[in-house]
């Protein structure tokens, strides 16, 4: 069983996109289910609707899963289990407050050590624990042995017991810390294969330490994605578009694009375009490279644009508000200078619109348009070029800018017998 949890306090971005789609190539290959689990426990951060935001990005990406699951349903697990851990010695009652942690932090920072818990609760009598009416946390005891991690990216990590403490798993709240809710949530499920993103590394041994201390025998595998830096080499983040999927998706990327570069992101596949589907034929976690990767804007609107080439004509012109061949054909013409869908219907539109002449063709406008209202239709671009020049008397730029403008919508583009080749049944209604 593999799992995709993400949680529901923004919008989803491409780092969480490619974690993603890696489950769901892995989980095909595997031929083991996928489950989205919600990561809703922090009720104060949780945006209403984004779990179904969520849900509907993977549905229009195609990454098929077998079960949803809210975090929040599993809360009476992880409070037995914490209790259990109590019950066995392996967790403890820390009453610390606060105010005092944060001046064990400062103290740290002060004398520039890492902070460690001095478990100053740990060992407590009993009585003092039962009569104490102060609010308190429930931290695990430390693991006495070193917890080593088998990552099938980064090779094998060793965590000595010094690198983490006596850590907090049930709040004074008693709502279950993130990395205690995790860990047991992927001991419910069977998971066999985490796949995340490296800044979650502090987090893995932790959630070791948390599934045997519950005595829990299965080693999970892990798979830790290195980072995606922005163009200035920074880690990318919310104040980078590109960060956002919903931004990509509203610049007219394809999914099936953006799934194409992320799974090439610090990949060496066999080819530059591929699928999802060809993707799973080769696809190994093994290959992907150890170091941080460069977001390329530019190289996702060069597979953008081979995308849209793949499509067929008709699926296209419904990306540009059409559901016409013809008009798809045409914006294939326009790809040569147009990388996205919202590039495309900016080329496409003026072409349907009221055109805007320049002043000083007002007059030759008005003479070309007259002509072509009252031309007989021609197959041939020649054709109708000569035929309308003769009637027209108009020559030079006085015939060839404005025949542009007005069937076209703009001074430049593509061959204007390559565009009229797929706007010749048209003619009447572009030409106003």
């Amino acid at each position: 069983m593999l799992r995709f949890a993400p949680s529901p306090t923004g919008d989803m971005h491409i780092g969480n996109l490619r974690i993603a789609i890696f489950n769901y190539i892995v989980s095909k290959q595997k031929n083991e289910d996928l489950i989205v689990r919600i990561e809703d426990t922090d009720k104060e951060r949780n945006i209403e609707g984004k779990d179904q935001e969520i849900l509907d990005i993977l549905n229009l990406f195609g990454i098929e899963y077998t079960q949803v699951l809210h975090q929040s349903q599993n809360v009476r697990f992880h409070t037995a289990m914490a209790l259990q851990l109590i019950h066995e010695i392996k967790a403890f009652s820390c009453f610390c407050s606060p105010e005092w942690l944060d001046k064990k932090r400062e103290e740290a920072k002060d004398n520039k050590v890492a902070y460690r818990y001095d478990d100053a609760c740990a060992n407590l009598p009993n009585e003092l624990v039962i009569d104490n009416m102060n609010p308190f946390t429930i931290r695990i005891r430390k693991s006495q042995n070193a917890i080593v991690i088998k990552d099938l990216i980064k090779g094998e990590i060793s965590f000595e017991p010094e690198d983490i403490d006596s850590f907090i798993i049930l709040r004074q709240d008693k709502t279950p810390t993130d990395n205690f809710a995790c860990a047991v949530d992927d001991m419910l499920s069977d998971i066999s294969l985490v796949i995340r993103g490296e800044d979650h590394m502090s987090n893995t041994p932790k959630q070791d330490l948390i599934r045997t201390s519950l005595g829990y025998d299965k080693k999970i595998g892990y798979a830790h994605l290195p980072i995606i830096l922005n163009d200035a080499g920074k880690k990318m983040s919310k104040q980078d578009d590109a960060f956002s999927v919903k931004w990509l998706l509203e610049e007219g990327f394809l999914p099936s694009a953006i799934s194409n570069y992320l799974i090439l992101l610090g990949n060496k596949p066999p080819k530059e375009i591929f699928t999802k589907k060809e993707a799973i034929e080769w696809f190994s976690l093994e290959n992907i490279s150890k170091s941080p990767a460069r977001f390329d804007m530019n190289m996702l609107r060069h597979i953008n644009k081979e995308h849209l080439k793949m499509l067929d004509a008709k699926e296209l012109s419904r990306y540009v508000g059409f559901a016409d061949e013809e008009i798809g054909e045409l914006a294939k013409v326009y790809l040569e200078e147009a990388g996205t869908t919202k590039e495309l219907r900016a080329k496409i539109e003026p072409i349907f619109a009221e055109k805007e002449i320049p002043l000083e063709f007002e007059e030759q406008a008005k003479i070309l348009v007259a002509t072509i209202k009252s031309t007989p239709y021609f197959e041939e671009y020649e054709d109708f070029k000569n035929y309308i020049m003769k009637e027209s008397g108009l020559k030079g730029k006085n015939f060839f800018k404005i025949l542009r403008l007005l069937l076209t919508g703009a001074e430049q583009g593509p061959d204007v017998a390559e565009v009229y080749k797929y706007l010749k049944n048209y003619i009447g209604g572009i030409v106003k």
